[in-house]
């Protein structure tokens, strides 16, 4: 499978050996039929996400439960805090993966929320077979430091850093 197609894996979460689970909701929707679908969306409306701003909900949702500053998530991502909250309320949109990852970063979200935030920007998810994504999934699991321990990590061991979002925008 050619590696964008593996990049792009839907609503399955990834394990940490790799292999890709089914979420809770993908394994009730299994059994559902086309007659009970109504029903089903009614009965998981808190878990269904509105695709237009879907990222923008989860984001919000995910950095509320850990009780952090959308503010001080940017001030440690290294991104203008007024360019970060337009990416958040999906007001602006970037191509850099490097932006969403800085902000999971700094937000401390674990690897399935990042895959997951990565998801709902429509941006590759984190491939381990990928060497730089692979020492990105290993730092997220670890947390070894900040920002910019993480980019001296990565330039240390021959890959480009998290860029930010005044380079190459």
């Amino acid at each position: 499978m050619p590696p964008l197609r593996r990049q792009q894996r839907s609503l399955k979460t990834t394990t940490m050996k790799g292999k890709c689970t089914m979420s809770s909701l993908e394994e009730r929707l299994k059994g559902v039929r086309m007659e009970d679908m109504k029903q089903f969306l009614e009965e998981n409306k808190d878990e269904i996400l509105k695709e237009e701003h879907a990222f923008s909900d989860y984001m919000r949702t995910v950095i509320k439960e850990k009780g952090l500053s959308q503010q001080d998530i940017f001030l440690y991502a290294d991104i203008p805090e007024r360019y970060g909250y337009k990416l958040i309320s999906q007001e602006k949109h970037t191509r850099q993966r490097d932006i969403i990852l800085r902000i999971c970063y700094a937000a401390n979200f674990t690897l399935e929320e990042t895959q997951r935030a990565l998801q709902l920007y429509q941006m590759p998810e984190l491939i381990p077979e990928f060497a730089r994504d692979a020492m990105i999934m290993a730092a997220i699991n670890s947390r070894p430091g900040d920002i910019i321990e993480l980019n001296m990590m990565l330039k240390n061991n021959g890959f480009i850093p998290l860029r930010s979002s005044g380079t190459l925008e």
